[in-house]
């Protein structure tokens, strides 16, 4: 697996830190900061799901246009 350590912009969380198997599929993703309610739920929601998919359906998402 792959380690990686994203610094998002435009949202609460400082940093997300992730893994991606050979088949590109996430595990282990871990927010630093934002609200829990919302950072379990994704990284939740975000196990074992194909990485390019992912980035698909979040890319733009933002705090209230921040």
């Amino acid at each position: 697996m792959r380690q990686y350590n994203y610094s998002p912009k435009g949202v609460c969380s400082m940093q997300i830190h992730f893994e991606i198997d050979d088949q590109e599929l996430v595990h282990n993703v871990q927010f630093v900061g934002g609200c829990p309610g919302n950072t379990v739920g994704v990284a939740t929601l975000a196990e074992g799901q194909n990485a390019r998919l992912l980035i698909a359906k979040l890319k733009g998402i933002d705090c209230r246009g921040r």
